[in-house]
């Protein structure tokens, strides 16, 4: 038989956001601060749904154009060629650059996308007080919040590109507005992640439990 012990929220405890001490937990609208580092302690994030919601359709709205325009654009001999991050991916298959293009698509395109999904999911799950495997969600929450930051190694690309390639009219790159929203996406996303209380995906259990 499973024993399922009392929840800090229901023993009226809190974790400090970051210390992690365990204390007291303040009454509601009432404001308190850790004892140990200052910081302000809340049983829950304040408003974590609605800012993570804000923030999720502020990203899914920058990440149209982060994949539609260009996010470099190359002179090379007179020749001018501008690149999104698809066809980026395109041109390094076609030089047989493929870890390269895939490297670059796993981690410019399907991060990014999957962590949105993975956002959504978690918020439909908890305003739907969703008992479904609380475990996994957690789990999936910890991966989305690291692995966000990875996104950004398409515009590292570029602006190691910019950086070093400087040979006067033989070849010049220049970052392009698609890199600004791309890099935009992965911040926002970055701080949507941050403002998602993952304790909120175990409050309809223990409800449910005691």
């Amino acid at each position: 038989m499973t024993t399922v012990g009392i929840s800090a929220a229901r023993a009226a405890l809190a974790s400090c956001h970051d210390c992690h001490l365990v204390v007291r937990a303040p009454a509601h609208h009432v404001a308190a601060t850790c004892p140990r580092c200052g910081a302000a302690i809340h049983g829950r994030k304040p408003n974590s749904l609605v800012r993570t919601w804000a923030l999720l359709i502020t990203a899914i709205i920058l990440y149209v154009p982060a994949n539609l325009m260009p996010i470099m654009t190359v002179t090379s001999l007179g020749n001018t060629q501008s690149d999104t991050i698809i066809s980026g991916v395109i041109h390094l298959l076609h030089h047989g650059m493929w870890p390269l293009a895939l490297l670059v698509f796993f981690a410019s395109v399907v991060v990014p996308m999957l962590k949105l999904i993975a956002l959504v999911f978690l918020l439909v799950s908890v305003q739907g007080r969703w008992q479904w495997r609380p475990v996994d969600r957690t789990r999936l929450y910890r991966i989305t919040e690291l692995v966000g930051r990875w996104s950004m190694v398409d515009i590292y690309v570029v602006t190691i590109l910019v950086a070093l390639v400087k040979l006067g009219e033989l070849a010049t790159i220049e970052a392009r507005a698609g890199a600004v929203f791309f890099g935009a996406v992965v911040v926002v996303t970055i701080v949507a992640a941050e403002s998602f209380d993952p304790r909120l995906i175990w409050d309809e259990v223990g409800e449910s439990r005691e």
